[in-house]
């Protein structure tokens, strides 16, 4: 089957998309085409306009100051995950990058068509979510941001509003200093090329990772394919802050996530067999994150 017949749009800048946005009746935005030429395809969308935002070179690349990191929304998986800077400062995002399927979706999808997607399985809302980012928006009324936590509502529903973009991305760095910080995406996948069973991000912060035993002072768990939206666990995040890590808090995190998650059963997977999955990963995610940290000082 091929697509419907659509007109074809392929602005230069921000302001030509959202000014087509608000000009055009029942316009769809192309990113990487990783999803949306699929969908198209077997004519379970058929817009009248497609605008391509692979021409406007603005929202596209990665910016790092001492405040925050900022990834442009046309960024795409294979450019996070081989970022230098990134794998410096906030290394959970080319680890969450390099974990998407296969080097051809790595190759063209982006950031913000993941976030666009706004699939619950996906790497990027959930590493998002565990590190506190802030999405930035544009319509032709003008700018708008919304922290991760307020931009998913419900499978795959967001609060983009009509006619508006996702123009980047925003991380702050002043809860993750390099020098005592350790983070971990882990993921049980069947294939290399299919989504996630369960996917956990963890992000801990240490007071001083030159002692024995360090307290914890930040704590962040987040799941992906767990819940209807990424998850974020602060139950499990406060059973860890203020204390040095121990077996028996990383046993009570499992608990805690294990209770917490509401996963959709799959074909593979049932429900029951996927909230242990997720307790074992979040368990994973923040023992791993605690061995990197501690490791920085070294570094």
């Amino acid at each position: 089957m091929k697509p419907a017949a659509f007109d074809y749009h392929r602005p230069e800048t921000v302001q030509a998309v959202v000014e087509l946005l608000e000009s055009l009746d029942d316009a769809e935005l192309l990113a990487g085409n990783q999803s949306l030429g699929i969908v198209m395809a077997n004519r379970l969308a058929t817009p009248d306009h497609l605008i391509d935002l692979s021409g406007v070179d603005s929202l596209s690349g990665i910016t790092v100051t001492d405040a925050a990191v900022e990834i442009g929304a046309m960024t795409t998986h294979r450019t996070i995950e081989r970022s230098d800077r990134l794998a410096e400062v906030l290394p959970m995002l080319p680890e969450a990058a390099e974990q998407i399927a296969g080097p051809a979706v790595r190759n063209k999808g982006t950031i913000g068509g993941s976030i666009g997607e706004a699939d619950p399985a996906g790497n990027y809302p959930t590493a998002l979510a565990a590190l506190g980012g802030t999405l930035h928006l544009r319509s032709a009324e003008g700018e708008r941001t919304v922290p991760v936590e307020d931009y998913f509502i419900a499978y795959m529903f967001t609060d983009l509003r009509e006619n508006e973009i996702i123009e980047a991305v925003s991380i702050p760095r002043e809860a993750y200093p390099v020098d005592r910080t350790g983070m971990a995406f882990v993921e049980l996948k069947r294939a290399a090329q299919t989504w996630p069973t369960v996917s956990a991000a963890g992000a801990i912060r240490v007071d001083d990772p030159g002692e024995s035993e360090p307290t914890i002072e930040t704590a962040r768990i987040a799941m992906a394919n767990a819940a209807d939206i990424p998850l974020r666990v602060p139950d499990a995040e406060a059973v860890l802050e203020g204390e040095p890590l121990s077996a028996a808090a990383l046993d009570e995190v499992a608990d805690i996530v294990t209770e917490s998650v509401t996963p959709e059963g799959e074909m593979h997977a049932d429900r029951e067999y996927k909230a242990e999955v997720a307790g074992e990963y979040a368990k994973r995610s923040i023992r791993t994150a605690h061995e990197r940290a501690i490791d920085a000082a070294d570094d």
